[in-house]
Formats: C-alpha cells, structure tokens, sequence
C-alpha cells in the first residue's frame, strides 16, 4: 500500500480555485450521525446509523484580492456553497464534495502579525461524497473534448453522483457531461450524469443518476457546444456508489 501525504492539493469553493489561499483544512468529514438506541439491559451503548451528514473546516490566508478568498468568503453566502477537496490533482486522484452552508469566517490576529480566517461548511440535503476526480485538478478546454478516462476497476449498478466547479468561462455556451464504457473503446453518455449547460463563471452544480443505475467500468468527463466556446476551465468529481441501498 502506498501512503502519501497532503501536498499539492487543491480547494475550490463555489467556482473560486483559493488553493493558493488555504493553510489548512481541520476537518473533511462525513457519514451518518449516530442514533442512540442504548436499552437498560445493556452494558455499552448501542447505536444505529441516522441521517447522512458532512462538513469541511479549513484556515485561510487574508488575500483580498478580486476572486480570492476574502472576497469570495467574507460575503458569507446565504445560498449553498459547493466545496471541493482534491488530494492531489492527477486524474483518478481522491476527492471529497460538499453541497453546504458556510457558517462563519472568524478572522484570527496572532502576536507574529499572522492574521488567518477560519472558515466551517456545514452539509445540507447532502451529506460529504468522496469520489475520483475526471479532471486532473482544473482542465482547461479551447474546444469539445473528450477527456482520458479512469478505470473504476468494474461495473456497478448503484448510481452515481457528480459534481462541477467551473473557475473560468469565455464563449456562449459548454456542456460537460460524464460518458462510460465497458472496454475503454466505445463511450456513451450516462443518462442523468450530463450538467447543465454553462454560459458563465464561476458556476457549480451537483447532478445525480437513480440508485439503481449502471456505471460501466470506465469514465471519463466531456464537453460539448451548441453555441460554441473558446476557454472553459473546469473541474468534474464522480461518485460511482459500490454498495446496494443508498439514498440520496
């Protein structure tokens, strides 16, 4: 097994790349809160899984300026935020997506002159979803492309989720959308994996298949024009579901 550390990540919060912005993350946290179901004939608690939850923490430099983070965070948003964490930016790296509310920007002044922000995202509707990225990191493209793909290692018939941060935009329009296959040869689009098209940036959105849809083994993140384009740079996360029953 190989181990890696933290370096060359990236964060990317509601169509903002503040990577360069961000010391730390303190917390990429996700799973279903526990319910207490401890009877008094028990010697330890007993607990069963309840709603679904996430949230990401995370210190952030003051760069004030325009589109880096004190803009971006200081105007504490009362829509959902998109946050995504990259661990790494190569294709088919790690990634952790959260459709949340940003609850604070706490400014912090240290004897040293250091003045950093702490910043919490609370879930909602959705719990944390970690995935595989179909971009390495940001991708920038001039036309429609269709990306290299990622191997999953099989097919799985549970759904799937998406997520898009476009950071940059310059055309009439582009469609990103999510295509699969089952020998890295011949692709098809993934109905209900194909994001809105996007005329503007910065832009995020979270898309979703049933439960029951198939992924096949491979996939990969395209993009399309009816109006045409000249620079669109974008991220994509998948969530492909491995396991039978989730709701979402």
């Amino acid at each position: 097994m190989t181990k890696t550390g933290g370096l060359g990540d990236n964060l990317y919060i509601g169509g903002y790349d503040l990577s360069g912005d961000i010391g730390a993350l303190s917390s990429v946290q996700g799973g279903n809160k526990p319910i207490d179901v401890t009877g008094i004939n028990k010697g330890g608690m007993e607990r069963v899984g309840g709603a679904r939850d996430g949230s990401m923490a995370w210190s952030a430099f003051f760069n004030p300026s325009p589109g880096q983070a004190h803009p971006v965070l200081s105007a504490l948003p009362r829509a959902d935020i998109v946050a995504t964490y990259c661990r790494g930016t190569n294709l088919g790296d790690p990634c952790a997506s959260l459709v949340a509310k940003q609850v604070n920007y706490d400014g912090n002044r240290a004897n040293s002159g250091e003045f950093t922000f702490a910043c919490d995202a609370q879930g909602n509707a959705y719990g944390l979803e970690w995935g595989v990225q179909l971009t390495a990191g940001l991708r920038t493209d001039a036309a429609a492309t269709n990306g290299t793909s990622v191997d999953t290692t099989a097919s799985a018939s549970f759904g799937a989720q998406a997520y898009l941060q476009v950071t940059a935009f310059t055309g009439t329009d582009v469609t990103v959308k999510i295509q699969d296959s089952a020998d890295n040869v011949t692709f098809a689009d993934v109905a209900g994996l194909a994001f809105t098209a996007v005329n503007a940036a910065p832009t995020t959105q979270r898309i979703a298949t049933g439960n029951t849809a198939t992924i096949r083994r491979y996939v990969r993140a395209a993009t399309v024009t009816t109006g045409g384009f000249t620079s669109a740079t974008f991220s994509v996360h998948l969530t492909k579901n491995e396991i039978a029953g989730v709701t979402f």
